[in-house]
């Protein structure tokens, strides 16, 4: 039995833990078994349990269902709605499956029936332990791995930390990068970020949109042309190939790019080498390829529009860029972060929205985007001027848009003082009139009524409800084992 010694390595000191057990015999014969491994409290009562845990912080909590002043879930109740991490094994004489049932939804970490022994009780508590380190390790790492910012590039939510990881990985290689999106989804600063953090940062990046460019100047905007190649040709020119030369080319809007350029455009992939428009001299260069399009590009493929050689040549490393619908509140970031910059450029007075424009802001689809938001937030500035960003500033079609009650709780309960765009807390204005006592409802109930919603509005998937509600799926799923017992009192104290 001697090798079932406890290991917590997160700790030198023995790890402390709350025994309580009504029986003094009972607890004793327990308090041997653990002096090893533990040091250890003795409580006989729910009385004493709470003056104990009100002097001391326990790393691990061992409990008796049955006490004489109440029940052991009483302990766990309380606990779990001020600590989700404390693990809390359960103890009783009179094990039945209901019990274990209500333990586990309350968030017990296990449930021990009596008489067990040593072994068994040392193995369930080290089990309890390695769970709360492992819950500690996740919530850190999703911490860590969560940036608001990358780049040039706004955006916490799920989907945008996929994309900066992309970027970090490929950055270092030579490999093509094929951004896809939405128009207004930031495919163009996906690219700089792309070069920025490559090792060519220091060389050209040269960015050509080839839905910009007539077609049949698009050869001579890319490959360049030597004097009198056509008409007006009356000097040489530089092409972007050559001007890139050691760092990126980033060809926007490829699917544009007509088909017998598409095949040179392989073979100088292909090669490295171009020739200039009305030249016989191939020219070498090393460049990185970057390039983009708010089109399906295997449905391109497949209607003839775009060279199949070509597409698995450019599509190396896909990157899909978010719609903004899509991303959460990244919507808010992006607009504090607009609200900030052109309030600075217009010299104007604004620090912040109303929770009512937020809510109307996460209301609404935003089919162009994020240039779509600059241009509202643009408008704003320009033609208003005060400290908050109000309902009657917002211009078509966003003063037509009607918030849900899920989006405006979450607007008002999230910034009860609301955020400027530095990130302090700001005196708001008064918020609208209208609502009575009678109107408010339990802050739990609303919670589990905006968690749903996203939940549903995620296909019943946990971890991305998590992502666009800004917190840790394990949150998610412990307010979830705590609704049922506050579903229950709220029908005791209704009967």
């Amino acid at each position: 039995m001697g090798g079932y010694r406890v290991q917590d390595n997160s700790n030198s000191i023995r790890p402390h833990i709350l025994l309580v057990e009504d029986s003094k015999s009972t607890a004793l014969v327990y308090r041997s078994y653990l002096a090893a491994d533990f040091q250890v409290s003795l409580a006989h009562s729910l009385a004493d349990a709470s003056r104990l845990q009100a002097e001391s912080r326990f790393e691990l909590l061992l409990v008796d269902v049955r006490l004489p002043d109440g029940s052991g879930l009483d302990i766990l109740r309380e606990l779990r709605l001020e600590d989700s991490l404390t693990p809390v094994v359960l103890m009783t004489a009179h094990g039945s499956v209901d019990i274990a049932v209500d333990a586990m939804r309350l968030g017990a970490s296990d449930f021990l029936t009596k008489p067990f022994e040593r072994a068994r009780l040392l193995v369930t508590l080290q089990n309890a332990l390695k769970g709360r380190r492992l819950t500690q390790i996740v919530d850190e790492y999703e911490k860590s791995c969560t940036r608001d910012h990358f780049h040039g590039m706004v955006g916490a939510c799920l989907p945008m930390q996929s994309v900066y990881r992309i970027i970090e990985s490929a950055a270092g290689s030579r490999a093509t990068v094929f951004i896809s999106g939405e128009s207004g989804t930031g495919k163009e600063l996906c690219a700089e970020a792309l070069h920025a953090q490559s090792k060519r940062a220091a060389k050209p990046y040269v960015a050509l949109n080839c839905a910009a460019i007539p077609h049949d100047l698009l050869e001579s905007e890319i490959f360049g042309h030597v004097k009198g190649a056509f008409t007006g040709a009356n000097a040489a020119r530089e092409g972007a190939a050559a001007r890139a030369a050691g760092g990126t080319l980033f060809l926007d809007e490829i699917g544009e790019m007509p088909l017998d350029l598409q095949s040179k455009l392989l073979r100088f992939i292909q090669s490295g080498a171009f020739t200039p428009v009305g030249g016989n001299t191939e020219i070498q260069t090393d460049l990185r390829f970057v390039c983009a399009t708010n089109r399906d590009p295997l449905e391109e493929v497949r209607a003839g529009r775009f060279r199949e050689d070509l597409y698995y040549r450019l599509h190396v490393i896909p990157v899909q860029m978010p719609a903004l619908r899509d991303r959460g509140h990244d919507c808010l970031l992006i607009a504090r972060a607009m609200l900030k910059e052109y309030s600075a450029d217009e010299q104007r007075d604004f620090i912040g929205f109303t929770p009512d424009v937020e809510a109307i802001f996460q209301s609404y689809d935003w089919p162009g985007n994020v240039r779509e938001l600059s241009n509202v937030i643009r408008n704003i500035v320009v033609l208003n001027d005060a400290q908050w960003v109000e309902p009657q500033m917002l211009p078509t079609p966003l003063d037509g848009v009607v918030a849900s009650d899920m989006q405006v709780f979450a607007a008002h309960s999230d910034t009860a003082t609301p955020v400027s765009d530095s990130g302090e807390e700001q005196a708001a204005p008064e918020a609208t009139a209208g609502h009575s006592q009678h109107s408010i409802e339990p802050l739990w109930l609303s919670e589990k009524r905006i968690i749903e919603h996203a939940i549903s509005h995620c296909q019943g998937n946990v971890p991305r409800a998590a992502a666009f509600l800004e917190i840790s799926p394990s949150t998610i799923y412990r307010k979830k084992q705590q609704w049922g017992r506050q579903e229950a009192e709220s029908l005791e104290l209704n009967a």
